[in-house]
């Protein structure tokens, strides 16, 4: 769970991950030096909970993907059989995990997304009709190009098998920001495995601010021309 000033979030997100009827359930933060003190909030739960949460202190702000890739690395070296990726913010609903565990016990399955776009799945009521319309524009432009064959290819929202992380080198990926997670999804359809989708409501958040950037927009444009010819995967 990567984060940068999500002080008020952060709390809620952990309790709520621990209420979860999921053993050996572990949360690793990993905080990009947020200047709210997000950080110091991590390290309290994490002496509150020492055998359940964990923290990985960054020393600066470089992006999603650097810090998912971070938190994926550290999670596979402390032997995780399964990586969750969530954000902090309240957006992604923990209680759809123990679903997507089950889908993910399918032997060709080696991610699970949470999935706005498929039966079920809806996007935050309060977002604008014209934001609405880019996340939707968003997936239609990304699987128009790479052809992925899943609902919601942009979800950051996800359950990997640590065997799937390790087979598609995660540690090598370039990408950043929310083209990390077409580039992973591409990467692991390359190498065989099957994407499946659970139905997510995806919640706007109440507290903070968006880290969504022009420098980030324009680098998921361009990811997927990227991919498709010729960029190593």
């Amino acid at each position: 769970m990567p984060t940068y000033n999500e002080r008020e979030n952060l709390p809620v997100a952990v309790e709520r991950l621990t209420a979860l009827p999921v053993s050996d359930l572990h949360v690793l933060v990993v905080d990009d030096n947020s200047p709210d003190g997000t950080g110091e909030v991590a390290d309290k739960l994490a002496a509150e909970l020492p055998n359940v949460v964990s923290v990985l202190h960054r020393t600066e702000k470089d992006g999603l993907g650097r810090a998912y890739i971070a938190g994926i690395t550290q999670a596979l070296a402390d032997g995780a059989d399964v990586v969750i990726q969530m954000d902090a913010d309240l957006s992604h609903p923990a209680e759809v995990i123990p679903a997507m565990l089950e889908q993910l016990g399918s032997e060709d399955v080696g991610v699970v997304l949470g999935s706005r776009y498929v039966p079920g799945g809806s996007t935050a009521e309060e977002w604008k009709w014209y934001r609405k319309a880019l996340s939707a524009w968003a997936n239609f432009y990304v699987n128009m190009i790479l052809r992925l064959g899943v609902k919601d290819a942009t979800a950051g929202f996800k359950a990997w098998k640590a065997d799937t992380l390790r087979a598609i080198d995660v540690a090598s990926i370039r990408s950043n920001g929310y083209s990390f997670q077409v580039e992973m999804n591409y990467r692991a359809i390359k190498r065989g495995y099957t994407l499946a989708e659970v139905p997510i409501r995806f919640e706007e958040r109440t507290v903070g601010a968006s880290k969504m950037s022009l420098k980030v927009q324009l680098e998921s444009a361009l990811m997927p021309w990227k991919l498709l010819f010729g960029r190593s995967v």
